[in-house]
């Protein structure tokens, strides 16, 4: 898809495709230690596909092979964690795709910056993490998606990925044919690292990758708001490393674009906030300077994911479709993708697992956060 972006500097490319954002041009520090990018998953959104395996809903077929990995991480940024993250994943000269809440991305802006800058895939997680999203109302809901967009593209100052990731996982079939009419694409997952609940890094190592094993891989999901994540990760790439796991690297076809009149009153908000922590005085006039959106001009850098050539492309795009319920349970997850005998071709494509049935253990009620601007909500979800 080709689109154009207003800048302050006149480029010389004028309109062009979007890639992704440009890798840094460093060549990878030890290639043979490094997981690299085996290949680049090209997702065209405009017709609101959903991937992954944690859902109950119609789903796309899955993408990955045997032995192939999404690396994702929810809820960020928390700079003191989510730098570390950077750092194991630039060490491996690997890619992953980050879908951060709107809050926090408000509250680090320069984080944000960051992760972009260093070559990853930016999506969202809502504005405030609500704990069940499809409990609330289909007009408090479609709020929390759009506002979740509107807030991390601000914070990132240029434009972010139609990518999407249900809070919990709590998906519905309202919410899914919302993110279809706005061309934006839900992603669950088919691994859970836990981590969540996991303090322990030697714990949350060994848990991870055994659900990898059983899954013989699949969309990863991890938070850059953990001690024992940071921590945990370079082990973890290691051993995928050793155990012959690829890691494939998603990117969109297109970029998103947020809703004027949200952009609008967050750019207002935080132009208000940022004139009361500079002592401005309540009358005085307030100068709102609204970020250049930079679009990506750049082709990827080979030296970074590879160290002999660029990754080959798979581009998807998915047909429109209506979001049946397919049956099953919340958790049910992708069929593991099994070995190909040697010589063939494998079929990506899984059969859908037996549900399985399993005593739910009793849960505390959780007490919503009514203060819209409170990070205690973001912080503390389960997800």
């Amino acid at each position: 898809m080709i689109r154009c972006f207003s800048v302050a500097m006149s480029l010389a490319a004028g309109c062009v495709a979007f890639l992704a954002p440009a890798l840094a041009d460093e060549p990878c520090a030890d290639p043979k230690g490094a997981l690299g990018v085996s290949r680049i998953i090209e997702i065209d959104a405009k017709t609101g596909p959903l991937y992954g395996g944690f859902t109950k809903y119609e789903k796309e077929a899955r993408f990955l092979g045997p032995k192939e990995v999404v690396l994702t991480f929810d809820d960020g940024p928390m700079p003191k964690y989510t730098k570390p993250i950077l750092d194991a994943l630039d060490k491996f000269c690997t890619k992953a795709t980050f879908f951060y809440v709107g809050q926090m991305a408000q509250a680090y802006p320069d984080m944000v910056k960051e992760v972009m800058g260093r070559g990853h895939t930016m999506g969202t997680h809502t504005w405030s993490h609500p704990l069940n999203l499809r409990s609330q109302s289909l007009e408090r809901s479609t709020d929390q998606i759009e506002r979740g967009f509107a807030a991390v593209a601000l914070a990132a100052g240029q434009p972010i990925a139609p990518f999407f990731r249900f809070p919990g996982l709590s998906d519905s079939g309202p919410m899914l044919a919302h993110l279809q009419q706005r061309g934006i694409a839900a992603f669950t997952v088919d691994v859970v690292s836990n981590d969540s609940y996991i303090g322990s890094p030697s714990r949350l190592v060994a848990r991870t990758l055994d659900q990898v094993e059983r899954q013989n891989g699949g969309i990863v999901l991890f938070h850059d708001i953990k001690a024992s994540t940071a921590h945990a990760l370079p082990t973890i790439l290691t051993e995928l490393k050793k155990r012959g796991y690829k890691v494939v690297h998603m990117r969109s076809k297109s970029v998103f674009e947020p809703l004027p009149a949200l952009t609008a009153e967050l750019e207002t908000k935080r132009a208000v906030a940022e004139a009361k922590k500079a002592g401005v005085k309540k009358g005085e006039t307030i100068v709102i300077d609204k970020p250049k959106l930079v679009p990506f001009y750049a082709a990827i850098q080979a030296t970074t994911l590879e160290a002999t050539a660029e990754p080959a492309v798979t581009v998807l795009e998915p047909e429109a479709r209506e979001r049946v319920h397919a049956g099953g349970t919340h958790a049910t997850a992708n069929t593991p993708v099994a070995d190909p005998p040697e010589g063939t071709v494998a079929d990506v494509a899984p059969s859908t697992a037996p549900a399985v049935h399993r005593k739910k253990s009793a849960r505390r009620k959780h007490k919503p956060d009514h203060d819209p601007l409170s990070l205690s909500n973001a912080v503390g979800g389960r997800w």
